[in-house]
């Protein structure tokens, strides 16, 4: 592998949520991988991977990666040993999501459309196709790479945020493909209280996962603000961005 920064600038460079000063974080090395929270780890890579914070927002982020194309990322991060650091992405995630999205809106199941944005290889939208609903998938790493026409009531997003180089483009696609009122569903993990102290020890810090984009709850406010769209969080990792409340999700419990 050839293609990350190994030289990191050490003057401070723009936040990528709101343009604050950020400067160098910290470092971890390529292979990092989420699997460290089971104690399992792969061998150094011995390619440095310099995470830096912004001072305003809290987002923390690396540019190793900002000048790399899709197939750049299929061979280094998105290839066949993907499953090695995330078993769970293949089927066991998108069905579980799938039974998650079914059981929010059971009785909008013939009246919405849903988006599944960085839905891998489909099969989030096949499970909630086989229970009534209209769900499509947008990824630009799979075979359903083109971006659909049309807009949608519902726009989902699961564990896609944290591995985009370019956060403000890419709520900006999702918020174009967005009917109104609707609404985002999305889970990324914000960073934990004590991320300040544990820095790149934290766990979900892990370029190997491709997880290259670490949120602050107001590094996310901030992102979807400039579209008018507030965000709330059921939890650390799954939160919902709206203008409005649209009718279909009235029910829920949306925490203010």
């Amino acid at each position: 592998m050839t293609d990350p920064v190994l030289v990191a600038d050490p003057r401070p460079v723009e936040c990528k949520v709101c343009a604050g000063p950020s400067l160098l974080f910290g470092v971890v090395d390529f292979h990092k991988s989420c699997i460290e929270a089971q104690g399992r780890r792969l061998a150094l890579s011995g390619y440095p991977i310099y995470y830096r914070r912004c001072r305003n927002c809290g987002f923390a982020f690396t540019t190793a990666f900002d000048a790399w194309d899709t197939n750049t990322f299929r061979r280094h991060i998105y290839n066949e040993e993907y499953v090695t650091v995330d078993p769970d992405y293949a089927e066991v995630r998108p069905s579980g999501n799938a039974k998650l999205v079914a059981g929010s809106f059971p009785e909008a199941r013939a009246s919405i459309s849903i988006l599944d944005y960085g839905g891998g290889e489909g099969l989030f939208a096949a499970r909630l196709r086989e229970q009534g609903f209209t769900a499509t998938t947008f990824d630009p790493f799979s075979g359903f790479n083109q971006t659909p026409e049309g807009k949608f009531d519902l726009v989902t997003s699961f564990e896609v945020m944290e591995h985009v180089p370019s956060p403000k483009s890419t709520v900006a696609t999702m918020v174009s493909l967005l009917k109104e009122p609707g609404a985002i569903l999305f889970s990324t993990l914000v960073q934990p209280a004590e991320f300040e102290t544990i820095g790149l020890n934290w766990w979900y810090a892990s370029p190997r996962n491709g997880h290259i984009s670490l949120y602050s709850t107001q590094a996310l406010a901030r992102l979807f603000s400039p579209h008018g769209m507030k965000v709330a969080s059921f939890s650390p990792d799954l939160h919902i961005a709206c203008a409005q409340v649209p009718p279909f999700a009235a029910h829920l419990r949306i925490p203010r």
